[in-house]
């Protein structure tokens, strides 16, 4: 970084005093004429020598002026300059007369949206003042504001403004440049809101920005009155927006309702992360124009397929493209597409065969969704005539196994939700999925055996922790068989493996207790994006059923009671025992003591007393 040098000055109308901090003296106000001179613009006050309007600035009266710097005269064209001073004619006394008003003025007085009446044939000035303090007049930026002088105030301005008598519409009609987006605003009758009265700020692309659009994507949007009515209004500002006020960090809201972020790039400002302001500030009596050299597109005159490709889901849409399906993409058809994220096919991308094909058919859900409308439990139906259901969980929104990872795109006739993973819609019943799968031949026959066979073939929201065969196998062989001959016992431990409700991998963020048919919690957490019940791991989760949804484990789970106590960390629960012993006691001792004293008695034992 270079070193900077801070040096500080008196402000106008100040000076220093020996030996005291600061400028503590104030020196005699002057007037206007002179005050000109001391507040550093000199331009304007050799200006109004040369025009003849000295004598009114050092004369009675009270005026504020607007007087533009020096570098604001400077930077006016050569056949500018030479058009007001080079014949001392009246242009230059308009010109100041314009910069203006008859009164004395502070920023106070300057508020947001009001219009000053200059001394140049009452022609208005605009005066903005946005929330970040700046002010500008006709969208010339306040330097130094309200220098007193004996006959007014004196504002240093850094343009030389002009008088505005044109409309925005005005502009884009008589604007060479503006040719395109002159057809496009008549075409989508914009015309009327461009002369209206009020305060817009157009960002109007030139014929350039037009140009660097794909031929078919702008003849679609032309051709299309509701797509282009949302293109022009993405491009208009609900208020006056002058470039001193466009900060980099702010937000504007445009009239179709969308948001544009502006940031800057070294000098340059940025909209939506791109330089492309070419021509800025040119004011109309109802707002300000900036000329933009780039269309911006909203989403919603977009089809799927061009929203998707500035999104994070580029590898699905190759996908879709190889599966000969972009004609639900780029049509008019109302759909929703789940489109996975580039992620998930990091280590490798699917073949498109005609299974595949029928997988990413189900992937297309007839219909254009908002994700924020859809509710748990809710059927989708996709192009691929499946169901799909949606879950809604405290951390996620799923459809199926596969849980929305972005904001939804809302584009002309479709939307993407994008997915954290390949959807699999279910193919039968948890029994018809368990069956098919030759790893839970052991656990179906142990569901057979204890009558649970009827319950998971019913519709129902399940989810199954199930044990594969290796599971059944670790366990000891004596323990196994003991197990599998008592259907009481098995029942429970089986239930212990089931819950009432859809538990999908993506339910889980840190720690989820899911209550399980058996009555105790089962514990399921996430760790390095694996899941674990009971802190074993899930071998495969998300095996989805139209019942439910499956989770493979590969040992058998124990509740809390029938669990061997390995360690004494988890003492059994004293209170129970006392109950069981005090029952115990009452049968053999007859009737005559009260149970709860000879209770209290075994508590005070089991405790070292209260």
């Amino acid at each position: 970084r270079q070193g900077y040098i801070i040096s500080y000055e008196c402000c106008p109308g100040y000076e220093k005093v020996p030996g005291e901090k600061g400028c503590p003296a104030a020196l005699p106000l002057s007037n206007i004429y002179e005050t000109l001179g001391v507040v550093g613009s000199a331009t304007t006050q050799l200006y109004s020598d040369r025009s003849n309007l000295r004598p009114e600035i050092e004369g009675p009266g009270t005026f504020t002026i607007f007087a533009p710097s020096n570098e604001a005269w400077a930077s006016l064209s050569a056949e500018t300059l030479d058009s007001l001073v080079s014949n001392v004619n009246i242009e230059l006394l308009n010109a100041l007369r314009y910069h203006m008003v008859n009164k004395r003025v502070l920023t106070d007085d300057l508020k947001h949206g009001t219009t000053l009446n200059s001394m140049y044939q009452n022609l208005p000035i605009q005066i903005h003042h946005y929330p970040n303090g700046i002010v500008t007049v006709n969208c010339a930026r306040l330097l130094k504001a309200d220098h007193h002088a004996t006959n007014g105030v004196v504002h240093v301005i850094d343009k030389v403004i002009s008088t505005t008598t044109n409309s925005i519409q005005h502009i884009v009609e008589t604007e060479e440049s503006l040719e395109t987006l002159r057809a496009a605003v008549a075409a989508s009758d914009l015309n009327s809101l461009l002369e209206s009265e009020g305060q817009y700020t157009l960002l109007a692309p030139t014929n350039e920005a037009f140009e660097k659009i794909p031929r078919e994507m702008l003849n679609r949007i032309l051709g299309d009155p509701e797509a282009l009515r949302d293109l022009l209004n993405h491009h208009i500002l609900k208020s006056a927006m002058c470039a001193e006020a466009i900060i980099a960090g702010l937000t504007m809201e445009t009239l179709e309702g969308t948001t544009l972020d502006v940031g800057c790039s070294g000098e340059e400002l940025t909209l939506n992360g791109r330089p492309i302001i070419a021509n800025k500030d040119i004011l109309a009596t109802n707002g300000v124009v900036h000329f933009v050299n780039e269309l911006l597109i909203p989403d919603s005159a977009k089809t799927l397929f061009e929203l998707a490709q500035e999104s994070e889901v580029s590898e699905s849409m190759n996908l879709f493209r190889q599966a000969g399906l972009s004609s639900h993409l780029t049509g008019s058809e109302r759909v929703t597409l789940l489109a996975p994220v580039n992620e998930v096919f990091k280590d490798k991308r699917p073949t498109v065969d005609s299974n595949m094909r029928n997988l990413l058919l189900n992937h297309i859900v007839k219909d254009q969704l908002s994700s924020k409308y859809l509710y748990h439990g809710q059927k989708l139906q996709t192009l691929g005539d499946k169901e799909l259901r949606v879950f809604v969980y405290r951390n996620n929104l799923c459809i199926e196994n596969a849980c929305i990872a972005a904001h939804d795109k809302r584009g002309r006739f479709g939307t993407l939700f994008s997915v954290d993973k390949m959807l699999t819609p279910p193919t039968g019943s948890v029994m018809d999925v368990l069956k098919a799968d030759h790893r839970f031949s052991t656990l179906v026959a142990a569901i057979q055996s204890a009558g649970l066979m009827e319950n998971l073939n019913r519709p129902g929201t399940f989810t199954v922790f199930a044990p594969t065969n290796e599971a059944f196998q670790a366990m000891p062989q004596g323990e196994l068989n003991k197990l599998m001959g008592n259907a009481k016992e098995l029942a429970s431990i089986l239930k212990f493996h089931m819950a009432d409700e859809i538990l999908v991998s993506g339910a889980v963020s840190a720690l989820v207790r899911l209550k399980s048919m058996q009555g105790d919690k089962l514990e399921v957490s996430m760790k390095n994006h694996v899941i674990h019940v009971n802190k074993e791991p899930v071998a495969e989760s998300d095996i989805m059923a139209t019942n439910g949804v499956i989770h493979a484990v590969s040992s058998v789970l124990q509740p809390q009671a029938s669990r061997p106590q390995e360690r004494g960390d988890e003492p059994a629960d004293p209170a129970l025992e006392i109950f069981k012993q005090a029952s115990a006691l009452s049968k053999v001792k007859g009737k005559n003591t009260p149970v709860y004293s000879r209770l209290l008695a075994k508590m005070k034992e089991n405790s070292g007393g209260f």
